[in-house]
């Protein structure tokens, strides 16, 4: 297949373009390098069929010849990158979405949409796990809202294609996603706590660390965005781990398992930041055959050892 991977020099991204390019197909993968890793692409690139073009979706695009299937990864997804690149998050996931949207018509092409768990904000107890049916409690007018309600409209555009032009479409809602080649800046826990520990510091936990998330290692995700292209699902499916820790939990095993001695400072929360997070999966497990199959341990040792490899580098 010929195949389109946008935010290919990304985490998701890359480990996405990887997949399909071993397999033999020829993949195109386009990033605008805001956020993207120049050691992503290289490493990309020295693999056979594919080609890496350098664009911003929220520009007109015309490739030509075929392409089978549209991948759209393209947005800013780190915490840090939310103050700092929030109107480019918001056309990323506007105009760029509907760029891709215009390609795929033109070329016939199955669409999927990278979304996120933030759709669901901060959900109240008795919406936990979150099924997809959940509608979300977000705050929109939060420090997080660009991210959030970016994503949720990008969520209704390709909606509206697939019920308007009958667009082949489909929306994976990712949750917490970790593995090789996260950026060493990520701004979320997990390359936090493993960055710290590597070099000795403290490991900034923000709140009490009660709060819980639900860790997917990134071969197990790919593997179900694979299937959810190949599927006939076209409503939002919830991608992720439903294993539940807290992130004192996930601080004190970075600790253990980089044999560590760096201590715990706790600090305030952000704003909106959720209490619990975990993924109702059985629309996944119902339509696609699928479950995560990584140990979170496990997982987070082979994460640590990618960070140890890189640590002298700016970034992973």
């Amino acid at each position: 297949m010929n195949i389109l991977v946008t935010g290919a020099a990304g985490f998701i991204g890359y480990h996405l373009s990887r997949r399909f390019a071993l397999a033999g197909h020829r993949v195109i993968g386009m990033d605008n390098m805001v956020t993207g890793s120049d050691a992503n692409v290289r490493a990309l690139q020295a693999l056979p069929g594919f080609e890496f073009i350098r664009h911003d979706i929220e520009q007109p695009l015309a490739l030509p010849g075929p392409i089978d299937r549209i991948f759209n990864f393209a947005c800013p997804a780190s915490p840090a990158d939310f103050d700092t690149k929030a109107v480019e998050i918001m056309l990323t996931c506007s105009i760029g979405v509907k760029n891709l949207l215009d390609l795929a018509r033109a070329k016939n092409a199955l669409f999927l949409q990278a979304s996120t768990s933030e759709c669901y904000g901060d959900p109240p107890p008795e919406h936990h796990p979150q099924k997809e049916t959940y509608r979300g409690n977000v705050n929109t007018l939060g420090p997080r809202a660009p991210y959030d309600e970016g994503k949720r409209f990008a969520e209704a555009m390709t909606m509206t294609y697939h019920r308007m032009h009958g667009l082949h479409t489909r929306i994976v809602r990712i949750f917490n996603t970790y593995g090789p080649h996260m950026r060493a800046d990520d701004g979320r826990a997990l390359p936090n706590f493993i960055s710290q520990a590597l070099s000795g510091k403290p490991l900034t936990i923000h709140g009490d660390g009660s709060q819980t998330r639900s860790f997917c290692y990134v071969d197990d995700l790919v593997e179900a965005i694979c299937r959810t292209a190949d599927s006939d699902v076209v409503d939002p499916i919830n991608i992720g781990n439903d294993s539940e820790i807290t992130i004192k939990e996930v601080a004190q095993a970075v600790i253990e398992s980089c044999g560590s001695k760096s201590p715990l400072i706790f600090t305030d929360r952000p704003m909106n930041d959720p209490e619990r997070r975990r993924p109702d999966l059985s629309r996944a497990r119902e339509a696609l055959g699928w479950q995560p199959s990584m140990p979170w341990r496990e997982g987070f040792k082979r994460t640590i050892a990618y960070f140890r490899a890189n640590l002298a580098g700016m970034r992973p």
